[in-house]
């Protein structure tokens, strides 16, 4: 008979080298599953792991999927270390989306030229009103916020649908379900000439700093983090667990509607009803792999953005389907949930 103990003390090492050890395991399995398919597994892995950084445009466009990812990991990792289990974060993303193309429909060519920060304003409230919902369910009726708030991205998805397919729906578009371009006001200016890298990787970068300031240099961060680990502790401490509640939702819906307003406002430049993208489960994936500490999350969120690339490329190039994409994703999840599993418990043959 065998069975799973935890050990006593889990290593330090490979706390943080699963991580790596899972996208080794990922690389292997990917290779018998493009020779599965027929394919040639050299040139499928260099689909995802080297034409994705192979010239300086590539780079750039690797920043564009990473933004989102980035920003909307940085608002789950401060939940999941408060212990609150925001699974919604596409909602949120797509209600950032959809309040930052209202403000932006709302310009036109005499609007100063700052407006820019109203549409990322209105971006970043409207997903942290997205994401009130939740803890207000959470706190007033005790709901489970895993339900409520996954259940909230179907509604924001339809509220999304209604609009570019009714009241939004550019009147010269030739019928197409979309919005009206932005004006040059309401849009994410570029870095460089020849690239779409744009400022909202700045942002993120910045984002990235003010959270690590937050978590491991504030009284706040660090109330957020004991009452995730310790709620016992963190009561007899003082530490309210409504507001942590409402602190980890409210930093996780901004920064995921952040990432919407960005996105509608920058590559896109209108309102589609493909703006859902995924990003906000793929972000759950960004944030368990990059340790939920937001250096991190840096790197994490580039192998995402690689596997998104990647699967595009795989698929107008090799002919493989697009679910390759989720189909890497799922197996970096699985092979760091089973990484992680034998770090804290290890296997043991039980005595007869």
């Amino acid at each position: 008979m065998w069975r799973f103990e935890p050990r006593p003390q889990p290593s330090p090492f490979w706390v943080w080298a699963s991580p790596l050890l899972a996208l080794g395991l990922t690389v292997l399995i990917g290779v018998i599953l493009f020779s599965a398919l027929g394919k040639d597994p050299v040139r499928g892995l260099q689909m995802f792991f080297v034409e994705p950084v192979r010239t300086a445009y590539a780079w750039g466009e690797l920043t564009i999927k990473a933004t989102p990812l980035l920003l909307i990991a940085l608002g789950l990792a401060v939940c999941f270390r408060s212990n609150v289990w925001n699974i919604g974060a596409e909602g949120q993303y797509i209600a950032g989306a959809v309040a930052a193309a209202g403000v932006a429909l709302l310009a036109d060519k005499g609007s100063p030229s700052g407006y820019l920060v109203l549409v990322l304003a209105a971006g970043a409230l409207g997903g942290w009103v997205w994401a009130a919902l939740t803890a207000l369910l959470r706190d007033r009726f005790n709901a489970n916020e895993i339900l409520v708030s996954l259940m909230l991205v179907y509604v924001a998805e339809m509220i999304l649908g209604y609009l570019v397919y009714g009241p939004w729906k550019d009147p010269a578009g030739y019928n197409f379900p979309q919005s009206k371009t932005f004006e040059s006001v309401a849009q994410v200016p570029r870095l460089f000439d020849g690239s779409r890298m744009h400022i909202g990787f700045v942002l993120a970068l910045v984002a990235v700093a003010l959270m690590g300031v937050f978590l491991f240099r504030t009284r706040a961060g660090f109330a957020q983090q004991v009452g995730g680990l310790a709620p016992m502790a963190a009561r007899y401490a003082g530490f309210s667990s409504r507001r942590a509640l409402w602190t980890a939702l409210g930093i996780s819906g901004a920064l995921a509607g952040l990432a919407g307003a960005l996105e509608v406002a920058g590559p896109i430049r209108q309102l589609t009803p493909y703006v859902p993208a995924g990003y906000g489960f793929a972000a759950i994936i960004v944030a368990f792999v990059g340790r939920l500490h937001p250096v991190g999350l840096v790197m994490s969120a580039f192998l995402m953005s690689m596997f998104y690339i990647g699967g595009e490329m795989a698929q107008s190039r090799m002919g493989l389907p697009k679910s390759m994409t989720g189909v890497f994703q799922g197996l970096l999840l699985f092979a760091l949930l089973a990484c992680d599993t034998l770090i804290h418990r290890r296997l043991r043959r039980r005595a007869a």
